[in-house]
């Protein structure tokens, strides 16, 4: 059978997915920021399709979210380039752009509906939820972003379509398990039991409270981190401490403990939050399936808003951390795609 290779372009991380009729074969992600090097993208598609053994035969399935990147000035500018870029990766190949409400479209066409393609990641995930778990809310916590998207009867359900209109209805939480700086998560952590305010300048991520925490491993910390130095449990202990203006031999392992705790607390409930606002517009939904690097993020958010959970992990197995890349690939195996 004809392979489906899936992707999931990003501005930071691009992800692909080998699909072999139902079962998802392989996946990989690689960090690759298009902003530094926009003429290694195309190259950097090359290298992920053989790591994945893609045949020269194989059907090319596409999301983005690299046209948010700040290297272009629009959206429209930035889908063009990612699809020139697939073009040219495999200049051979049938490919086909995934839209929001659920289209597979040429190159060509999406080219010329960039709104409807732009951003279309979740809208995969979502629909491939949908046919095991007609009605849930996922929660994919990736790197930089959390959605949280409601599915009722089989049918996603969400106000958005955009991202702003995303933001604007809480299905879209610029929070996630790496990128997000600390100051983002919270203004305020506590010292010696008092409120104490937090630097707002850049001193630590997200991955640095999860590595110290131990939810994440060094390997998982694939975003530079901001001060250059390595992605240890060591060094993000000094750049946790550095958030109220502190170093390591003001604090010991104790006070970074609390300070990791409390910032790790106020994220899961930042996306419980949005959990609790979609259910108040959907208010019979009892279960959360969860997935992404953040997984673990998603778990906690959903209990404390009384869901019960399933993971994508269960269908996706490893590719669930993946989950746009695997979802467009299957959801592209069962379509039936146009000749141009």
């Amino acid at each position: 059978m004809t392979s489906i290779i899936g992707w999931d372009i990003g501005g930071v991380n691009t992800k692909v997915a080998r699909v072999v009729g139902a079962d998802v074969i392989a996946s990989r992600v690689r960090p690759f920021a298009i902003e530094r090097d926009r003429d290694g993208l195309a190259p950097l598609l090359g290298e992920l399709a053989r790591a994945v053994e893609a045949e020269a035969a194989a059907v090319h399935a596409v999301t983005m979210t690299a046209e948010l990147s700040q290297v272009f000035r629009t959206k429209r500018d930035g889908v063009a380039f990612v699809v020139d870029a697939v073009d040219t990766a495999f200049p051979a190949a049938c490919v086909r752009v995934y839209t929001v409400d659920g289209r597979f479209v040429s190159t060509d066409v999406a080219r010329g509906e960039p709104l409807a393609v732009a951003a279309a990641n979740w809208a995969a995930t979502a629909r491939l939820v949908a046919r095991t778990h007609p009605d849930c809310v996922v929660v994919d916590i990736g790197s930089t972003t959390t959605d949280v998207i409601p599915i009722v009867d089989g049918e996603i359900v969400a106000r958005g379509r955009t991202d702003p209109e995303r933001l604007r209805e809480g299905e879209l939480v610029y929070t996630g398990a790496l990128r997000t700086p600390v100051e983002a998560i919270t203004p305020v952590v506590e010292l010696d039991g008092r409120p104490t305010g937090v630097s707002a300048d850049g001193f630590a991520l997200a991955a640095d409270v999860h590595l110290w925490l131990g939810a994440i491993a060094a390997e998982d910390y694939t975003c530079a981190t901001p001060d250059g130095r390595p992605a240890t449990r060591a060094y993000a202990a000094e750049r946790l401490a550095r958030i109220i203006c502190a170093d390591r031999e003001m604090l010991d392992d104790a006070a970074i403990d609390v300070i990791a705790g409390q910032v790790a607390d106020a994220q899961a409930d930042c996306v419980a939050a949005a959990l609790d606002a979609v259910r108040r517009r959907h208010p019979a939904l009892r279960l959360a399936v969860v997935t992404g690097l953040g997984e673990f993020i998603a778990v906690r958010a959903a209990r404390r808003a009384g869901l019960g959970v399933a993971f994508l992990g269960d269908l996706l197995g490893p590719a669930a951390r993946h989950a746009p890349a695997a979802a467009v690939a299957l959801l592209c195996a069962s379509a039936e795609l146009s000749p141009v």
